[in-house]
């Protein structure tokens, strides 16, 4: 704050343009009524001086109030003596203090929620030079001085019980006096004719005064009063004035303060009151709560002796096996029995803890199809042991898509044909780009374009990929072309970062659900392994809205992967994120990538949906677009035509990147995985286009993204299902938990089977390593007419498996009382694709097995409970189940 020496202390040293600006502020009639209705008022002079500082003024809130002070005590001067200042000359600012002054209103007070609100009535306007002068906007609390007669009103507060507040009090007038008094007064004033002035004076009384006993008037008269009558004959009619204002003040004042405290008091009762209405709500909320915890630990009692009967059943068909029995069934070659509880224990954690969250991908694979039982998978002699894993390596998204082909929909040739909602892939806007593709311009064979390109892309491509994305991306300064590197596919381009940026047996970390192709990309052609980081639909800690990846949720899955050993180098964000279609903000991408720069880690950043956001109300923020980039030379970005473009069938991806070590070992594996000379020119000949772009294609394809988007979450909420509703991508993530029973991933594939054999292929949630059964994707940037067949077929499904359940749940009880089992939902069996049917023991384990990991998937108790505190809480059944396994 400058407060400029000492000359401008106490209000001194104002210029003329100073004091208009000030007087401006001061008589604006909020600032009059906020003086006049409160006690202490340096608050209202610190905000005048902030506006005066605004406009280059520096002056302090008692330096205004103190020269504000001045100029009323000179106002006061002139008006009492009736004459004008020295010099003879009228006082620049003498109109302007009167106009506010004598304006100034009484204050009446009403009542309102208890508390005193002034009632003012303004009356009277400033001179219409400075009303002119000073415009609305320049006034520092809202308000405008209005030129004509303004009155603010009390609002009244009506209880549904009964007024807390008191009545407004009686207008605060008084009677001339009593007749006693009157011919007092009458006397006094013939007998003082004679020899006094004041009989040439009329003396006016007041017939209210302000509720702080201040007037201006009364002020005003009783200076001149004292100045016409003389001293001796005026003392007495003083006393008596003064003894009937006395009177006149004191009893509507009392009667104020006394209806003030019957207020107060009873808003204190019903303060009491409200309060024990609280601690009787938080007394049942906290009984409920107990009620509930006994119940969940009455549920975990139970769920734990299923656990150890389980347990049991599988040590007695150990027990069996080890002793030579005549059981067909034997050990796993190479595990011992310590090494299978291990093992148990790890699958166990591994579907829902974080523990076993950065496991190989290939052992995981493997829990999913059986337990460490080799004869399950048909290796092939002609195939390496990459090979074999690559031969098994299916899952639902190969399988659908291979039926799919097989019985593809056409309207005309194959109406009962399946239609593909499970596919990412953009098919509202083949018209629109068959018309460009099939222009003049882009038909051009170059002999340069028959031939051997760099292998980082064409540079007349390159330049004019970094233009776009220059534009696009909002970068802050122009990209540049020798940091982008052109590949058949964003598949192709993390294969090759994998590779180039990962040793074999090295991990990245990627959140989940994910685009499950990633998966085959890195792990598969680079021996890269995958580190999950779980999110799920809860909203807990800081979370703010479903599957949400925080930072801290990054940090639990890199610490619980070093410590297991693996090395994780680097980090895949996919924005817009596939399967749910969240845009990150800019602030949750600035907390990623300062994240990654703490710990080295390279990012891998995925825009592939970076055009295809089809709603104003959601922005998209590139990580191209930043200021800033925490660690530029560790940060990398992808981004093709195949989605935002709708030409899936051209293979074209480009990475930006600005380390130089990075291009150049991926542009040596552009060798294997190049675009040719003729789509090269015609993706630059697409991307120089802008006005077509922006004018015709951008403003159709989202039109019909949001047409299509909206016709599909209707029906959805039709239905009653629930959904993530997001606005960008080409796809919804669909909650169809409550069609599954048993609540598992087997039960997910069956309703996904029972989809496809219904003619509509869908994703299911484990394709993309969700955490949580029951999740689907569908697709819904497809034709309208496809959409409403596959929706009715989707409902025809649902409404099927809905009507099963409730029949299930009829007869469950009847079950239950029979056969004394645990209820169906926490009950499963899990029946491996590869066991050997002939073995009916080795299916009997398996069922077990299955059994034991969904009974650990649906509890956190092995994460409660440790082997040393068991063994401390439950000692004679620790000692029991030790003496089992010592048996063996």
């Amino acid at each position: 704050m400058d407060f400029r020496g000492k000359k401008y202390e106490r209000g001194s040293n104002w210029s003329d343009p100073e004091v208009v600006e000030l007087l401006q502020l001061w008589a604006d009639e909020s600032v009059q009524i906020e003086l006049e209705s409160c006690l202490r008022n340096q608050h209202v002079f610190n905000r005048i001086a902030e506006v005066l500082r605004e406009k280059g003024i520096h002056r302090t809130g008692d330096q205004c109030r103190e020269k504000i002070k001045k100029m009323k005590l000179e106002y006061r001067r002139i008006k009492d003596n009736s004459k004008a200042p020295r010099g003879g000359r009228t006082w620049k600012f003498y109109e302007v203090m009167d106009r506010v002054l004598t304006s100034r209103p009484a204050l009446a007070y009403g009542s309102l929620s208890g508390s005193m609100m002034a009632q003012q009535v303004l009356q009277g306007s400033m001179v219409e030079s400075y009303h002119h002068q000073f415009p609305s906007s320049a006034l520092p609390f809202g308000h405008s001085q209005h030129p004509e007669l303004m009155e603010i009103k009390c609002e009244e507060v009506n209880s549904d019980d009964h007024s807390l507040t008191p009545e407004p009090p009686q207008a605060m007038s008084y009677q001339q006096g009593s007749p006693e008094e009157q011919e007092m007064e009458r006397a006094f004033l013939e007998r003082a004719q004679n020899d006094s002035p004041i009989s040439r004076v009329e003396i006016p009384i007041e017939t209210s005064v302000s509720p702080s006993g201040f007037s201006e008037p009364n002020m005003a008269n009783s200076s001149r009063i004292q100045n016409v009558v003389p001293r001796p004959g005026f003392s007495a009619l003083h006393r008596l004035r003064k003894k009937r204002k006395g009177q006149r003040m004191r009893d509507p004042l009392d009667d104020l303060l006394l209806k003030t405290l019957t207020s107060q008091r009873a808003m204190e009762e019903r303060f009491l009151q409200m309060e024990e209405r609280r601690f009787q709500r938080d007394l049942d909320v906290e009984e409920r709560r107990m009620q509930l915890e006994q119940r969940r630990f009455e549920l975990e009692r139970e769920h734990e002796f299923r656990m150890f009967n389980v347990f049991a059943q599988m040590l007695s068909i150990l027990k069996q096996s080890h002793s030579g029995s005549s059981s067909p069934v034997a050990m796993p070659q190479g595990l011992d029995f310590s090494q299978a509880l291990s093992e148990i224990e790890r699958m166990g954690r591994g579907s829902n803890l974080p523990e076993m969250r950065a496991r190989p991908l290939a052992k995981r694979k493997g829990d999913m199809h059986g337990f460490c039982n080799p004869s399950g998978f048909q290796r092939s002699p002609y195939l390496s042991a990459r090979g074999n894993f690559a031969n098994i390596f299916q899952g639902s998204t190969e399988e659908g898509y291979k039926a799919y082909h097989a019985d593809k929909y056409d309207e005309d040739k194959n109406p009962n044909g399946i239609i593909n909602f499970g596919t990412s892939e953009n098919k509202l806007c083949f018209d629109l780009m068959s018309k460009r593709l099939t222009q003049a311009d882009m038909n051009l064979i170059d002999p340069s374009l028959l031939q051997y390109p760099d292998w980082k892309g064409h540079l007349f491509l390159r330049e004019e990929v970094a233009r776009f994305l220059t534009y696009y991306c909002k970068a802050p300064a122009p990209l540049k072309a020798e940091n982008v590197i052109v590949l058949n596919g964003c598949g192709s381009l993390f294969s090759a970062l994998a590779t180039v940026l990962c040793d074999p047996g090295e991990a990245v970390l990627i959140a989940t659900p994910f685009y499950g192709g990633i998966t085959q990309s890195i792990f598969l052609y680079g021996n890269v392994k995958l580190v999950y980081v779980y999110l799920d639909s809860k909203i807990t800690g800081t979370s703010t809205r479903p599957f949400q990846l925080t930072v801290e949720k990054l940090e639990k899955a890199l610490q619980d992967a070093r410590a297991e050993g693996v090395t994780v180098r680097a980090l895949i964000l996919l924005n817009p994120q596939n399967p749910l279609g969240d845009i990150y903000s800019l602030s949750e991408l600035r907390d990623y990538l300062e994240f990654a720069k703490r710990h080295e880690l390279h990012v891998i950043v995925d825009e592939i949906y970076m055009l295809s956001v089809f709603d104003e109300s959601a922005t998209f923020h590139s990580v191209l677009g930043m200021d800033r980039l925490p660690d530029p030379q560790r940060t990398h970005v992808m981004w093709g035509i195949t989605k935002d473009f709708a030409v899936s069938g051209i293979r074209f991806g480009t990475l930006y990147t600005e380390n130089q070590d990075v291009a150049n070992a991926v542009a040596s594996l552009c060798y294997f995985h190049g675009v040719c000379g003729p789509v090269q020119h015609k993706v630059a000949q697409l991307l120089r286009d802008r006005d077509w772009i922006n004018q015709v294609y951008l403003r159709a394809n989202h039109a019909r993204l949001k047409a299509a988007h909206t016709y599909v979450t209707d029906e959805l909420k039709t239905l009653g299902v629930p959904f993530l509703n997001r606005n960008a991508g080409f796809f919804v993530w669909i909650d169809f938990r409550k069609y599954l029973k048993t609540g598992t991933f087997e039960e997910e594939l069956l309703l996904w089977k029972r989809f496809l054999d219904n003619k509509v292929l869908l994703s299911c949630g484990k394709a993309f390593e969700c955490s949580e059964p029951g999740w689907f994707r569908i697709i819904f940037a497809d034709k309208t007419h496809r959409l409403q067949l596959g929706m009715q077929r989707i409902r025809k499904v649902l409404e099927e498996r809905e009507q099963e359940i409730l029949a299930e749940e009829k007869e469950q009880p009847c079950q239950s009382d029979q056969d004394g089992k645990a209820d169906s939902t926490d009950e499963v069996i899990f029946v491996s694709r590869h066991q050997d049917p002939t073995c009916a023991s080795s299916s009997s384990l398996g069922d077990l097995i299955g059994l034991l990991q969904q009974q650990m998937r649906s509890s956190d108790w092995l994460q409660k409970n440790t082997a040393e505190q068991f063994a401390q809480e439950k000692p004679e059944i620790y000692d029991v189940f030790s003496k089992l396994v010592g048996k063996q």
